[in-house]
């Protein structure tokens, strides 16, 4: 089927769209790890730097990790997390980030129900990454955007970024940088596989950056009429695009996992986002320049 009102960004053939129905997905998600990057010239490797963040509430103050790439090129990326926290992927698709040029920051989601958690990607871990979910979505949706709010406004001062900055999750990350967008101002968004964007739609008209949304067209968590829905919110968007890898399920990103992995997804897929990326952030769209926060 194919979809609707969507734009890539910059021109490239987009998937279509799912075709498998679907059962509700738990509150938040499993997560999903990308590895397979597009080829690349043979250049030395830059060294990326980490350090944690403090970053300021009217509650108190929470963590968050920053990857400063060795050469940056202005611009910064809150990256947010799936339900096992800031651990092995979250550093990864940051580390691959920060290759790109990007300052990445990873804020601390779960602070206000167990700080610094960092969870394998195994069967052991999933009772525990679900329990945490579950306590996560009983917060006052308004403290949490405003903790996102804060990840934001913390980056867009670090000397390292004085370019434009994004937001960016993956799963549940998916749906809170969908959030992000809503509650702040960030010059563009990408989200991955986040469930519950359909039941956000009334709020989809405060949405004034451009985004990119990545699904797999046999996501058993995610309904094809959740996408349908989605791409006709956003049909009037030339700057709003949907992309459905078909062959792909759910967390099709997930490099630690052989169970939800998928190499031709992840390459498709992150070859879009990295093409969005430098379009929004570094060209500033439609031919024009970047601008400072």
């Amino acid at each position: 089927m194919p979809s609707r009102g969507t734009v890539s960004s910059p021109p490239s053939p987009s998937r279509t769209t799912p075709t498998v129905g679907a059962r509700p997905l738990p509150p938040g998600h499993l997560a999903t790890l990308p590895v397979c990057e597009q080829e690349r010239p043979n250049l030395p490797a830059m060294a990326n730097t980490t350090r944690t963040e403090s970053i300021s509430t009217a509650d108190g103050r929470y963590d968050g990790l920053l990857v400063v790439p060795e050469r940056p090129n202005g611009a910064g990326i809150v990256l947010l997390q799936e339900i096992f926290g800031v651990g092995e992927f979250l550093r990864d698709r940051a580390g691959a980030l920060a290759e790109e040029g990007y300052v990445v920051l990873c804020p601390d989601v779960f602070w206000r129900v167990e700080r610094n958690v960092a969870l394998p990607h195994n069967d052991e871990a999933m009772g525990t990454a679900f329990g945490l979910a579950q306590r996560f979505g009983e917060i006052d949706p308004a403290l949490t955007a405003a903790d996102l709010t804060a990840a934001l406004d913390h980056l867009k001062l670090l000397p390292e970024v004085p370019g434009l900055v994004a937001a960016m999750g993956y799963c549940l990350g998916g749906r809170l940088a969908y959030e992000l967008a809503i509650a702040s101002d960030p010059a563009c968004c990408v989200s991955y596989y986040g469930s519950g964007i359909a039941a956000r739609l009334d709020a989809a008209h405060k949405i004034s950056c451009p985004v990119i949304f990545h699904f797999g067209g046999s996501d058993p968590y995610i309904p094809p009429e959740d996408v349908e829905q989605i791409q006709q919110a956003f049909a009037h968007r030339a700057d709003v695009a949907v992309h459905v890898q078909p062959d792909a399920g759910h967390a099709f990103e997930n490099s630690f996992s052989e169970r939800f992995s998928n190499p031709a997804a992840t390459s498709e897929s992150w070859r879009l986002t990295l093409a969005f990326l430098e379009r929004w952030l570094q060209g500033a769209g439609e031919g024009g320049q970047p601008s400072a926060n």
